[in-house]
């Protein structure tokens, strides 16, 4: 016991003093006034539209149990991720990120389970260091991996590694197998790689990056998915189980409107928008947080399309980082709807190229398919979830193929007291 019950009754009394200063009790009714009155279309501060509804703007609710029953548009759907060791910097200087990218299908389909794509991205400040390489074929041509360099920054060398890796090995598996893509593709998580797109708002430094040719090439990737899904007429999309954008909170802040957004971020406001509470019992004992809320309905939102944020470089007017687009540039733009599942309070977002969900019947479908699913498995598709454990690299293994950089590069770890109180995962 770290905390001595004194200290226990200490901070609760400041808990419950900041709680004094925080009332929430008016948040659905602020909810409510940006849901009718500044989403059609919702303007930034220079008067660009950033969010405006696909369709009809609405919301709806369907029964868990029924959904969860319901046929399912999609047969067989391929879900894909990507996971990492996460950054490791050596004594020599080096920076370096390993991902391993999967594509899983249901129902299994054990070879297309069996390939992978391995990169490693390099950061390094020494120039006359050789790195790099072409992909090379292993695990008798089923894999492929590959070196990378990463550009040279003086700063967040280790967030450049990070999203290098990541994107580059997703991107590059998902092109390598879309040929075994008969009806639906999910990445697992958005469409495009947000966290690059993110980089010019960052820092000059990793603005000046974004349109070097690392960074637009793992852009290159996605549009060129997007291009051939297109043409053969499979939807793909991006189902985002931790959303974190602040397109329509940021633009409210920038905006007088007599009221500033009460959340965060754009999740704070479709939960609290999303979220249903039972009719009051007339209890007179104060209910604790969560306990009215209605658990037996899925609640979504309709459809819309996004050009705020990092989803602007994919805007038609946006610049897609100067990846050539061959199809007209609206195609490419992001459109998303929102799910609320009440029996774990978390929503997910969901995101197609406009190409895909322009067409009312496909956007039904691929709401239809994931609010089953979602239903069903309590959490992501189980594409996702599948791609997802493929993908994952375990503590153990991480540490194991650090040893084995240490070994090849003829350097230690750098070590630091956090990477020694909490190991591997760190």
């Amino acid at each position: 016991m770290t905390l001595d019950p004194i200290h226990v009754d200490a901070i609760a009394r400041l808990a419950g003093s900041v709680a004094d200063s925080v009332d929430d009790s008016d948040h659905d009714d602020v909810a409510e006034t940006v849901w009718e009155s500044w989403l059609d279309p919702l303007t930034d501060a220079r008067g660009r539209t950033v969010v405006e509804p696909l369709g009809e703007q609405q919301r709806a609710r369907v029964a868990i149990d029924d959904i969860a029953l319901a046929e399912r548009p999609f047969p067989t759907v391929h879900g894909i991720d990507s996971g990492t060791i996460n950054p490791t910097s050596f004594k020599n200087g080096l920076v370096l990120d390993l991902a391993h990218a999967a594509m899983a299908v249901d129902p299994s389909d054990l070879s297309i389970h069996r390939a992978r794509t391995i990169v490693a991205t390099v950061h390094t400040n020494d120039r006359t260091e050789p790195l790099g390489s072409d992909w090379v074929s292993i695990d008798g041509g089923h894999s492929q991996r590959r070196v990378i360099r990463a550009p040279q920054v003086n700063r967040y060398a280790e967030a450049v590694v990070h999203a290098l890796s990541l994107y580059l090995a997703e991107g590059h598996h998902a092109r390598k197998h879309a040929n075994t893509v008969e009806d639906l593709l999910l990445l697992d998580g958005p469409l495009y790689p947000k966290e690059i797109l993110t980089w010019r708002d960052r820092n000059p430094e990793l603005d000046a990056l974004t349109y070097e040719a690392r960074p637009k090439n793992v852009l290159k990737n996605y549009v060129r998915l997007v291009e051939r899904f297109v043409a053969e007429g499979t939807p793909i999309a991006g189902f985002v189980k931790n959303p974190s954008a602040r397109v329509i909170t940021g633009a409210l802040a920038d905006k007088e409107v007599g009221f500033d957004a009460p959340w965060p971020d754009d999740t704070g406001f479709f939960t609290r928008l999303l979220e249903q509470q039972v009719d009051d019992t007339g209890s007179a004992v104060e209910a604790e947080p969560g306990a009215n809320r209605r658990t037996d309905e899925l609640t979504v939102t309709s459809w819309f399309i996004s050009r705020g944020g990092p989803d602007g470089a994919m805007a038609a007017d946006g610049d897609a980082l100067g990846v050539e687009r061959t199809l007209e540039p609206e195609c490419y733009e992001v459109t998303f709807f929102v799910i609320y599942d009440p029996r774990t309070d978390l929503c997910y977002k969901v995101e197609a190229p406009y190409a895909v969900s322009r067409d009312p019947e496909t956007r039904q479908q691929l709401q239809t398919q994931i609010l089953s699913e979602v239903a069903a498995e309590r959490g992501p598709p189980t594409a996702v979830d599948k791609a997802d454990e493929l993908a994952k690299i375990s503590a153990s293994e991480k540490a194991a193929l650090r040893r084995k950089f240490e070994t090849i590069l003829h350097s230690e770890q750098q070590a630091t007291h956090d990477k020694r109180r909490w190991g591997d995962e760190y």
